[in-house]
């Protein structure tokens, strides 16, 4: 009974430790699953989030995950989602031709263009200073461009003419105009420096831009549209008269001072048209700025006209609705565009008959006594052959001073 009693409360003791720490072991146990199970959705949690986030960063470079816990960690290796891409800074495309690109190009006499042009107009007393451009080769200068320049000097013996060309200003083109120089007609070709002729003002910006690739040239050869910018920048830096050489002279030109051209009106006789083959301007003259500002700002490239004659139009027209002083006459068509370019191959055939002969003398005395001169429109009669008794061979005979050259 004694041993009975004294080990007894043994038993529960045994009993009682055992299952404590039972108890103990299964709380420790379950502490530590819920806390792998914490950790573990934590760390999905933060991995989603950033992967999120990842998904938002545009680039095709891979990356990398590191954990920002343990220094030692694996890098894991994370490729973007199909739909990211990587995000490309285009330059614009510079569509220049290779022809193009020497317009650009600077010689010994482009260098010297600006010191030569004072010195011609400095060293001659030029009752008129008159400028023409050349974009072609020589040997395009023909027969019928050599008779504009005499009627040039027929008309305006003690005048100057600059033709800015870099083909002209060449030893061929001296030989061209040697019989002119000869003669004591002060004329002369200069390769003109692009850089320093649209210097301060709105063609500056321009030419840059197109030379960088920054504005697209367009389809239409950039020499052509060069030629539009360049007279308008020569009459601005240094004032005179711009002809095409397609422009027949009949009249002395130093009684007109800021002048421009109708080509066209309507029956009230206000002008619906403008053109830029003749332009008398002096120097500085703000709407001529206002001319080569609305070249740099609406140049199109692609459209024929748009940044010649159609953008004087649009300079005036658009002054003159708001009452701006234009400072410039508009002359009506019969001074420099007496025939419409529909009409100019009537000039270039002879009379065939009693009534045509009348006609054809009645429109010489009309021209004589109005016009200034006659654009040939030679886009369109470079292909006509001047026949022998035509309006246009009259005009030949009348203000050649060579007279040796069959035209």
């Amino acid at each position: 009974m004694l041993d009975s009693w004294r080990y007894s409360p043994v038993k529960p003791n045994i009993f009682s430790t055992i299952t404590f720490a039972l108890f103990v072991f299964v709380i420790i146990f379950t502490d530590s699953i819920v806390s792998n199970v914490s950790l573990h959705s934590d760390a999905i949690e933060h991995g989603n989030s950033h992967l999120d986030e990842l998904q938002t960063h545009q680039t095709s470079q891979v990356l990398r995950i590191t954990s920002t816990d343990d220094e030692d960690a694996d890098h894991r290796i994370l490729l973007p989602p199909f739909e990211v891409t990587e995000e490309v800074i285009v330059q614009p495309e510079n569509k220049l031709k290779p022809e193009d690109l020497r317009l650009f190009e600077r010689s010994r006499f482009t260098r010297r263009f600006d010191a030569r042009v004072r010195e011609f107009f400095g060293s001659n007393q030029c009752k008129v200073q008159f400028f023409m451009t050349w974009i072609s080769p020589t040997e395009l200068f023909g027969e019928r461009e050599f008779f504009v320049l005499e009627s040039v000097f027929q008309t305006n013996p003690k005048s100057c003419l600059i033709i800015l060309s870099s083909t002209i200003d060449s030893g061929e083109g001296r030989k061209i105009l040697e019989p002119l120089i000869s003669r004591g007609f002060r004329v002369g070709a200069f390769s003109p420096d692009l850089w320093v002729l649209f210097k301060n003002t709105p063609a500056e910006r321009w030419l840059s831009d197109i030379k960088n690739g920054d504005r697209d040239p367009g389809e239409i050869p950039l020499a052509q549209n060069l030629s539009n910018l360049i007279r308008l920048a020569a009459l601005y830096k240094y004032g005179g008269v711009y002809l095409d050489t397609d422009f027949i002279v009949l009249k002395e030109f130093s009684g007109l001072r800021n002048t421009i051209g109708a080509q066209s009106v309507d029956v009230n006789g206000n002008w619906t048209r403008l053109n830029n083959a003749v332009l008398v301007f002096d120097k500085n003259h703000p709407l001529v700025y206002k001319f080569m500002e609305e070249f740099a700002l609406s140049f199109d490239g692609n459209r024929w006209g748009h940044n010649g004659p159609y953008l004087v139009s649009r300079v005036v027209d658009r002054l003159a609705n708001t009452g701006e002083e234009l400072n410039c006459t508009v002359l009506p068509p019969i001074a420099f565009y007496p025939v419409d370019w529909t009409k100019i191959s009537g000039f270039f055939i002879k009379p065939n008959d009693q009534l045509g002969a009348k006609w054809t003398e009645a429109k010489i005395r009309q021209l004589n006594r109005l016009a200034y001169g006659v654009h040939l429109w030679n886009r369109q009669s470079s292909r006509f052959r001047i026949e022998e008794g035509s309006i246009i061979r009259r005009l030949i005979s009348d203000h050649c001073v060579v007279c040796s050259r069959h035209v």
